[in-house]
């Protein structure tokens, strides 16, 4: 029996605009040149790639995640950290059908957000009602570790105080929901409303 319901946040309850802010806000300029947006490749080649995941478990604040982005030595980037978040913040959105069918598990299931994001997480609860839509919202800012960490598991199990194997774990990932797997939890890969409707009927959490 299902008793509650784990939902990743981003790309599977809210669309994540991250990558249309990360263009906002990454500039290259050659010597003598106009600065222009840099290409994924470039940007690749010469991030940070420690920055992220501290910023997403709390190690470092947002000032120092734009600060860290690029690299020491990489020359001729900048990152706008106001474009970044002005975009950011415009772009989140619940992903068609997801919210209904969250709301629609009131009553039949516990339900949870379980999600990598940093300390924006907040500003998210607040401008979309995150704490009346689930019961309890946790991220790896919240939990100082990342999925697909076992314990990251370990430590949600722990805050939400249900046995693993009473819970559904939903998440785009698909390492992620094999992680889940792992230590018990019931896991779908989310691919869209239609699929996880159809998941929680077989669940029996919904009518079919």
């Amino acid at each position: 029996m299902v008793r509650a319901v784990c939902f990743d946040l981003m790309d599977t309850v809210l669309y994540d605009p991250y990558r249309e802010a990360l263009a906002a806000a990454i500039q290259s300029a050659a010597p003598a040149a106009p600065a222009a947006p840099a290409a994924p490749p470039e940007i690749a080649r010469h991030r940070d790639p420690t920055c992220w995941p501290a910023f997403e478990i709390g190690e470092i604040d947002e000032a120092e995640f734009a600060r860290r982005f690029f690299r020491e030595g990489a020359e001729g980037f900048s990152f706008d950290l106001d474009a970044f978040n002005q975009v950011r913040r415009a772009g989140y959105r619940f992903l068609p059908g997801v919210r209904e069918i969250v709301a629609s598990l009131e009553g039949r299931a516990l339900r949870f957000v379980a999600s990598n994001y940093p300390v924006w997480v907040e500003e998210v609860r607040e401008a979309f009602a995150l704490d009346v839509l689930f019961e309890g919202v946790y991220s790896s800012h919240h939990l100082g570790v990342r999925k697909p960490a076992r314990e990251f598991f370990d430590r949600l199990m722990a805050r939400i105080g249900v046995d693993a194997g009473e819970c559904l774990f939903v998440d785009d990932r698909a390492e992620n929901c094999e992680a889940a797997a792992a230590v018990g939890m019931r896991a779908h890969v989310f691919d869209g409303a239609a699929g996880l409707r159809a998941r929680l009927v077989g669940e029996g959490l919904l009518g079919g």
